[in-house]
């Protein structure tokens, strides 16, 4: 009988946030796979998890596969979590998750802490409708992206680290505008907790004398369509 592959939220910053199902999982498991083992032996030391753990991320994902799968189809029950919030959205995961899907293993995803819920939530803007975008490719391909999503009408979500935040959100004045709408949010669910809402421009200005830090989800605007009305006022005007 085949094993099956967990996929277990960790907090994003208050241990708190930890729920009973994913210790009582990670308990469990035969194996627990960690985006750094460092940074979950921690977190398994708090809630005495004394699980076998395996380092699991970007640089070894690959080579891992196989392994990891002949473990699961001989029986094993393995979890995957990263550092900080759901393995997979911006973390290493979906490639496990994909393979283990056709060679035919159950799999379970946790719900728990993911970054960008309550960013987008708080924020003030439309979340009725949103584009998830994660972190913006650093140099080929990202003018392409940001021009793409001058179309974009959902609210957008993007995850960037300190020390691009001021990049990014000059990037974001020249090409969506200054005064498009923006909110700003750092260590989500910890002690220093803070975000920061108003325009481009203003977001930009605010960093600029605030240095970044910590981690950082950028929740932005979608682009104002004009109404059919709207359109043909102009097409009118413009004859």
């Amino acid at each position: 009988m085949a094993g099956k592959l967990y996929l277990v939220p960790t907090p994003i910053g208050n241990l708190q946030d930890m729920t009973f199902r994913a210790v009582e999982v990670l308990n469990q498991v035969d194996l627990i796979l960690a985006e750094d083992t460092r940074t979950s032996a921690k977190l398994c030391k708090h809630f005495d998890i004394l699980t076998p753990m395996k380092s699991h991320h970007m640089h070894n994902e690959h080579k891992m596969l196989q392994g990891v799968i002949a473990q699961l189809q001989s029986g094993a029950s393995v979890a995957v979590i990263s550092d900080a919030g759901t393995p997979g959205i911006s973390d290493p995961g979906f490639l496990l998750v994909r393979a283990a899907l056709q060679e035919g293993v159950d799999i379970e995803c946790l719900p728990g802490p993911t970054a960008f819920v309550p960013a987008l939530v708080a924020s003030g803007l439309p979340c009725d409708r949103f584009v998830f975008e994660g972190f913006l490719p650093v140099k080929k391909g990202r003018q392409t992206r940001l021009t793409e999503l001058t179309q974009e009408s959902r609210t957008m979500v993007f995850y960037e680290s300190p020390h691009k935040l001021l990049k990014t959100l000059t990037d974001f004045c020249d090409v969506f505008g200054p005064e498009r709408l923006i909110s700003v949010s750092r260590e989500i669910s910890k002690l220093h907790e803070e975000t920061i809402r108003g325009t481009c421009q203003s977001a930009l200005a605010h960093f600029t004398q605030q240095a970044p830090r910590g981690e950082f989800v950028i929740i932005l605007a979608g682009s104002i369509k004009p109404s059919t009305k709207e359109k043909g006022s102009k097409r009118t005007v413009s004859q």
